[in-house]
């Protein structure tokens, strides 16, 4: 096999995943980043270091390093500090549009591109606006509203059909996986959260408001999805919700979580994590060090996830906010049949973040 796949924003959640499995699958993989994934070490795939915000930088490392490259795993997004609430800055969309641009257009010039992804996520329904509908589909008419998902998806499609390569736009709902220090991945949160009410004696109370069903989906299978992409016909020019196929609640699955961490539940304590936990955070220090956990500094470990799983938790509401159901039937029927059990992927992703020492061990 001759291809080789740009896995742009590898050090993220999906990124990661997408290097693993395309190099599984044969590929040259090439990991594009501004720093080197930690769980990328050790297994010889290419890293460039790339900040997407420099078009220069851009072009130089399209010629002297990725001249080669056919396909396009594009994962990367600039966030904005606190995470949801720069969700509709116009900065945050000018500067997420402009990223694309600078890698795609000197990308375009070797003519090697055939095959580009884009992540999305179900943002584009909607639900920073107000209510979407139930379940929102993909051939569902596009929702006007603030975000770069509809900058980056017009100039997607304007140059594919001008240049003839084919893309597919996923979105994925609620991400679960290995990754810590990323702006979206609830995992690493709730086990430090769990660490730091054992350290001081407390139960392990879920900190969220009023009950919140949700999906969510493993990484695992949005890097298959990724995969599948580039080999089926179906995949071209479409767009997919990714989805494990069941609905769950985090209050329903806290003691699951609690039986993996090695900690005992207790009666809800509404709370913001994105408070409680900094504000522990020499409390945190004491569990690193009890511990010989790895010596990642707090901020490092949270990312933004923190402020993303107060949204998740429904922290801090007096109700429930509308539902946020997707269907996941079309790429389905399309070919890519997986599904996960949500529960076995967060406790699986737990388990792996106290092997690895983020975590401390569940006794």
């Amino acid at each position: 096999m001759n291809n080789t796949v740009l896995v742009v924003g590898a050090s993220g959640l999906v990124g990661t995943a997408a290097c693993l499995e395309f190099k599984e699958a044969g590929f040259k993989v090439i990991a594009a980043s501004r720093r080197k994934p930690e769980l990328l070490e050790g297994l010889a795939i290419d890293h460039v270091a790339l900040d997407l915000q420099d078009a220069d930088a851009c072009k130089r490392a399209v010629s002297d390093q990725l001249a080669d490259v056919t396909h396009v795993v594009y994962t990367a997004v600039y966030e904005m500090p606190g995470l949801v609430a720069g969700w509709l800055d116009p900065h945050q969309i000018e500067t997420n549009d402009r990223m694309l641009r600078n890698l795609l257009e000197p990308l375009r010039e070797s003519g090697r591109l055939q095959h580009l992804s884009l992540l999305q996520g179900t943002k584009a329904y909607g639900l920073t606006v107000g209510p979407i509908r139930v379940p929102a589909r993909e051939s569902q008419p596009r929702v006007e509203h603030p975000n770069f998902y509809w900058r980056q998806e017009d100039y997607l499609r304007e140059v594919a059909d001008k240049d003839g390569f084919d893309f597919t736009i996923f979105r994925p709902q609620l991400i679960v996986g290995p990754n810590h220090g990323v702006v979206m991945n609830i995992p690493p949160v709730i086990g430090v959260y769990a660490a730091i009410r054992r350290e001081l004696g407390l139960p392990f109370s879920f900190p969220g408001g009023p009950n919140w069903v949700w999906e969510a989906v493993d990484v695992r299978l949005v890097a298959g999805a990724l995969r599948w992409a580039t080999e089926s016909a179906a995949a071209r020019g479409e767009t997919y919700n990714l989805t494990n196929g069941e609905v769950f609640s985090f209050r329903d699955m806290w003691p699951a979580l609690a039986k993996t961490l090695g900690v005992e539940t207790g009666p809800d304590e509404p709370l913001l994590l994105a408070e409680y936990i900094p504000a522990n955070a020499d409390v945190w220090a004491r569990v690193v060090e009890r511990h010989d956990l790895q010596p990642v500094p707090l901020q490092a470990l949270l990312g933004e996830s923190h402020f993303y799983a107060d949204m998740c938790f429904a922290a801090g509401m007096d109700e429930a906010p509308p539902p946020t159901f997707v269907s996941s039937i079309k790429i389905r029927a399309a070919g890519y049949p997986q599904v996960w059990n949500t529960e076995e992927s967060f406790c699986f992703w737990l388990n792996d973040l106290i092997e690895r020492r983020i975590l401390p061990p569940a006794d």
